[in-house]
């Protein structure tokens, strides 16, 4: 513990040093329990300290994080509060018993917007926006987050399951997650986890490629589609007339060649920008995908449809608001990517199954997995050898042709 004058200067002196190796303490020599702490990752906070009652225990008042709030505000904040608890009113109780109201969908936004939106890919804390939104707010939203129970959360995650298996696990994880950081924060009691300890429902590795046959049956109806249209029966299609053919944009297609050409992710290609793809070195610079920033090589047919896309906003995949000053990328491709399968008779294939088609070919082919894996944009190499089998028989393949030569040349059989 030192003491210090706590100024602007002293403190962005203090954090410019070599980081501690604990946390370390600093109060400010005017003001009796103002202060400030340095973690060892260089996270520094202000706080204020107090007795509540004389003789009661010491209470320390987050007051907020350095570079967050300027060291004046701080010393006033902490001021406040002093004053505060020598007149019997006792502002960490007071946050405290504010932070212990919220409901379930609250502290799941809290979490998603404090701490995964800052620490986290925006694509990791859209994804969980959309678990709260869909799944865990219209069953358990409501619910006050330190009155949710365990048998609450096996409920919601039962009739989650009814909709979406694999999600109603990831809604789960996210809500765990969420009253681990809640417990940190004074949301919740500390341990207090009622989605600890689920049963979540089993999930198996889907192993999905396309054949040979499955794929020229696809490029037919990619075909269909974006010439003479495909026909719209009941259920197809919420506006369209029915017995009617409708056409499909050029970039709806040419999004999911694109994807069977390159394999990549469907987001990679949704929100890829004609600024970030360069035709004429075949390459496209993917600034935020699943594995961070990767540089994605781009085969003559994949460049050739790019050619053949339309440019209408910033966005290789137009969306609805393409053109437009606040230009968003496409969200899904679901109805089209429906009524193509449908079409193919590929009921049950699913868009990611196409990135798996891409490197079961290369294994198919010989390639390698070191190289499969850099096509795809593997982080870690265990990633790849889900496709080993499919190398084996390439190379069980090639073991074949060299060996029947060499038979074939010494007579043997």
């Amino acid at each position: 513990m030192a003491k210090i004058r706590i100024t602007a200067d002293a403190v962005s002196e203090v954090m410019g040093t070599a980081r501690p190796n604990k946390t370390a303490f600093y109060f400010d020599e005017d003001l009796a329990g103002f202060g400030f702490y340095r973690t060892p990752g260089n996270v520094g906070t202000f706080f204020a300290e107090f007795r509540p009652i004389a003789g009661g225990s010491k209470k320390r008042l987050k007051l907020g994080r350095i570079g967050t709030l300027k060291a004046n505000e701080a010393r006033e904040a902490a001021r406040r509060a002093i004053a505060n608890a020598a007149l019997g009113k006792d502002l960490a109780k007071d946050r405290t018993d504010e932070r212990a109201s919220v409901t379930v969908k609250t502290l799941v936004s809290k979490y998603i917007e404090e701490y995964v939106a800052a620490n986290k890919k925006p694509s990791s804390a859209e994804f969980y926006r959309i678990m709260l939104r869909k799944h865990i707010d219209p069953r358990l939203g409501t619910t006050k987050a330190t009155a949710l129970t365990r048998i609450d959360v096996q409920r919601a995650h039962a009739a989650m399951s009814k909709i979406a298996r694999i999600s109603a696990n990831r809604s789960m994880k996210l809500l765990s997650a969420a009253y681990g950081w809640g417990g940190k924060n004074g949301y919740v009691p500390e341990g207090m986890n009622p989605a600890s300890g689920v049963d979540l429902n089993k999930e198996e590795g889907r192993e999905r490629f396309l054949t040979a046959d499955e794929m020229m049956r696809l490029g037919d109806a990619m075909r269909e589609a974006e010439t003479v249209g495909l026909e719209v029966k009941a259920g197809d299609a919420k506006h369209a007339p029915k017995g009617q053919r409708v056409k499909m944009h050029p970039a709806v297609t040419g999004a999911l060649r694109l994807i069977m050409l390159t394999g990549c992710r469907l987001r990679e290609i949704l929100h890829l920008r004609w600024s970030e793809v360069d035709l004429d070195r075949g390459l496209a610079f993917l600034p935020d995908s699943k594995t961070g920033k990767k540089t994605v090589l781009l085969s003559a047919a994949a460049v050739a449809v790019l050619r053949e896309m339309p440019r209408i906003g910033i966005y290789v995949v137009a969306g609805d608001s393409a053109g437009t000053e606040n230009e968003k990328p496409r969200s899904d491709l679901k109805r089209p990517w429906a009524a193509i399968c449908k079409r193919a008779h590929l009921e049950g294939l699913h868009l990611h199954d196409l990135r798996h088609s891409f490197a079961s070919v290369g294994a198919w082919s010989g390639l390698g997995l070191p190289v499969i894996g850099k096509l795809l944009g593997h982080a870690d190499s265990k990633t790849t050898q889900r496709y080993a089998h499919i190398a084996d028989d390439a190379a069980r393949r090639g073991a074949d042709v060299i060996a029947n030569q060499i038979a074939a040349a010494i007579g043997g059989r």
